[in-house]
């Protein structure tokens, strides 16, 4: 097996030794073993933004690469700990619990196997169930990524139809009007990143400059109505201002230029934070 990179992905944060023991644990099955960070700072307990940040990432990684992602509520459960091979030939390891729900989706999961706790755990760790991120996951992730296992020593394998996912909303459009979800922040700026194609916003956006009427909604309350511009970058507003522009993964942000939207009107992420778009009217004044 060709020998390949290893990324970590973690709601640890860095205030502790966590990290830094998976690094040890990687260290002692490959000494020197290629170590990248996607983030340490996910939400503590959040699937969701486990499973975007992975989809955010992976593309730009080569084939072969091996990531380890653990945002694991149900630790120490009888939830299964796998490992996923994506469409593109890279790897996933990660709890079955719904982390794997964008990349399902949006790129494409060929095969899943269960791993094998009896051969693919770290040496002397049986009586611990707590931290199975540096005994399972990290541990599985080297010894794949070094070459030590294949993919079929993982352990048997299962249906990807069978993996545990989170409910997913596509945007939609009818009458000129989109409709869609806040999918991310992205920190630490504090821009909504939504689910709404740049290729759909096309659709009732002409050019640049272009205004355009956004309402923010949650659970039946609207948390955000007004008027913005389409903007090519920020330097295109006042700082201040909001905007609307086509972010790094081609898809629609919303944003205050030198500012963050999400901390001015407190907004959440997942389904349930609605996004509307519509074309606002042109005023003439007499």
């Amino acid at each position: 097996m060709t020998k390949g990179l290893l990324v970590f992905q973690s709601d640890f944060g860095n205030s502790d030794g966590a990290v830094s023991a998976m690094h040890g644990v990687a260290n002692t099955v490959q000494p020197g073993i290629p170590i990248f960070e996607i983030t340490h700072q996910i939400p503590q307990y959040n699937l969701w933004e486990a499973s975007y940040r992975l989809l955010q990432t992976i593309s730009y990684w080569p084939e072969g690469t091996v990531f380890v992602s653990i945002v694991d509520p149900g630790v120490g459960s009888d939830r299964r700990a796998v490992v996923a091979k994506t469409e593109n030939g890279q790897y996933i390891i990660t709890p079955d619990n719904g982390t794997l729900t964008h990349v399902q989706q949006f790129i494409g999961i060929t095969e899943v196997r269960d791993i094998d706790e009896t051969i693919n755990r770290l040496p002397n760790s049986g009586e611990s169930h707590t931290f199975h991120g540096r005994d399972i996951f990290a541990y599985t992730g080297a010894r794949l990524a070094s070459g030590v296992i294949s993919f079929e020593n993982v352990g048997p394998s299962f249906n990807p139809t069978e993996i545990i996912s989170l409910p997913l909303k596509n945007s939609s459009i009818e009458d000129e009007v989109i409709t869609g979800n806040v999918d991310i922040i992205d920190r630490p700026f504090g821009n909504l990143w939504t689910n709404i194609s740049r290729k759909q916003f096309k659709e009732i956006a002409e050019q640049h400059g272009d205004s355009f009427e956004v309402t923010i909604t949650t659970d039946g309350r609207t948390i955000y109505n007004n008027i913005m511009t389409y903007g090519r970058s920020f330097a295109d507003l006042h700082i201040g201002e909001p905007l609307v522009y086509v972010n790094s993964l081609d898809n629609i942000g919303i944003a205050i230029n030198q500012g963050s939207f999400a901390d001015a009107y407190r907004i959440g992420t997942g389904t349930n934070w609605e996004v509307v778009i519509r074309k606002a009217p042109r005023i003439v004044y007499e």
